[in-house]
């Protein structure tokens, strides 16, 4: 009895081993987990289908696992033969591919089909084994993503649809004629004295190219501002110590985040995204704010739903829950998608004013630097005020100027005027 790495979810199809906990020769039960798979945006615990004695590992960390691919050999046990779905104790965490996945995504030429063969004869319900026949397709080709790769009829339809999807796509030129990749110049820098070499994680990649596809997609401009927060941090103090009872740490990212809630409403079409195939704007009814968390592995940005519609309490909960589950590698797929607008908040850290980068297909976002006292003038005194930095950056293909300017006169207003009746919402 073979163990093999079942479907993830989608666009999940593989990923590298970072933990092994079992060993040769120790009997294990079905749905103990026998390791921890990395794969770009999380870390998902992959669970036994089966229960007996462990004949063979074929993995070591380090290792890149695709759907299919055997992990390890059992001896004694018995195999799961009911093909039941898997229930929500049983089910790996799903591996978010992207945060906030760019509409339509990548596809293949029109003359190509998908590059799945499964290794052996894949499980199916003798109906859908005919109505394959009739139809004149071949199941092993279609990946099942039920236990043990069972093909169900909605993999079918999915696979029809990737079919359609193939066939709609231009046919590419010549390829003489297409521009190919520059090659990377690869330099020796040992020549010039000791260095120290390591991998790329998988979240490193996909944060390196879809930072890369965003600075070269999106034409940006950033506009920046600075808020008054003296009265909003006193705010914050006098009502601190409450939410710390209730086991919630209050910050200044909640008000924050119901300003720029407030603004986008007065602002629509900076809660939008372009969609390019049909040159269109979609203006979104919904307000789901993404916050951009600084972890080891890199940045990973949850998204918090319906902000205009949450108190400062849940909002301050929710934002200290999603962080550490960032942090622990344990946000969900669904969690890093949808979101409408995103705040990178860099004043836990440091620094004034920087220029973040659109998280397309989002079509603007928000910096925070770190708030600090500074001489102003107010009513031709010169007095000592907290400021906040603010960093405005949007696509320039939806957003002009003067809309950016009123947008940012509007949240330093709305940062600057909120009051102590929104901590009674």
């Amino acid at each position: 009895m073979e163990i093999k790495l079942p479907s993830l979810g989608e666009g999940a199809d593989s990923g590298t081993v970072v933990n092994i906990f079992v060993k040769e020769g120790e009997s294990i039960r079905k749905d103990q987990p026998i390791l921890d798979l990395e794969n770009e945006k999380a870390v998902a615990s992959i669970p036994a289908t089966a229960e007996g004695v462990v004949a063979r590992i074929y993995v070591k960390v380090g290792d890149k696992l695709s759907v299919g691919q055997r992990i390890l050999s059992l001896a004694g046990g018995v195999a799961d033969s009911t093909h039941a779905p898997d229930s929500p104790s049983t089910v790996p965490t799903v591996v978010a591919h992207e945060t906030n996945s760019d509409v339509g995504g990548e596809t293949a030429a029109a003359d190509e089909e998908p590059e799945f063969q499964a290794s052996a004869a894949p499980a199916a319900a003798p109906s859908l084994r005919k109505l394959a026949h009739d139809l004149g397709i071949d199941l092993n080709r279609i990946r099942g993503s039920e236990r043990g790769g069972r093909i169900v009829m909605a993999d079918l339809r999915a696979y029809f649809q990737r079919l359609q999807k193939l066939a709609e796509q231009p046919r590419p030129k010549a390829k003489e004629q297409l521009p190919s990749k520059p090659t990377q110049e690869r330099i020796d820098f040992s020549q010039w004295g000791p260095i120290t070499s390591k991998s790329l994680s998988p979240l490193r990649q996909v944060i390196s190219r879809r930072m890369a596809e965003n600075w070269n997609a999106v034409p940006h401009v950033t506009q920046f501002d600075e808020a008054d927060v003296t009265a909003l941090q006193e705010l914050r103090k006098k009502h601190a110590p409450a939410f710390e009872q209730q086991g919630v740490r209050l910050t200044l990212t909640p008000f924050v985040l119901k300003a720029v809630a407030a603004t986008l409403q007065k602002h629509p079409v900076f809660n939008s995204s372009l969609d390019e195939a049909n040159s269109e704007i979609v203006l979104k009814q919904y307000f789901h704010i993404g916050i951009a968390v600084d972890t080891e592995g890199g940045l990973i940005v949850p998204v918090i739903r319906n902000v205009d519609q949450k108190n400062l309490r849940e909002l301050s909960k929710e934002l200290e829950d999603l962080a550490q589950k960032a942090r622990d590698r344990k946000v969900s797929a669904d969690e890093l998608k949808g979101g409408s607008f995103t705040i990178s908040n860099q004043g836990g850290i440091g620094g004034a004013h920087f220029t973040p980068i659109v998280n397309k297909p989002e079509v603007a976002i928000l910096g925070l630097g770190r708030s600090a006292w500074k001489p102003v003038v107010r009513e031709n005194q010169i007095v000592s005020r907290l400021m906040l930095p603010l960093a405005l950056s949007y696509d320039h293909r939806v957003i002009d100027g003067g809309a950016a300017a009123r947008f940012m006169v509007d949240l330093v207003k709305a940062v600057e005027s909120v009051k102590e009746d929104v901590l009674r919402a």
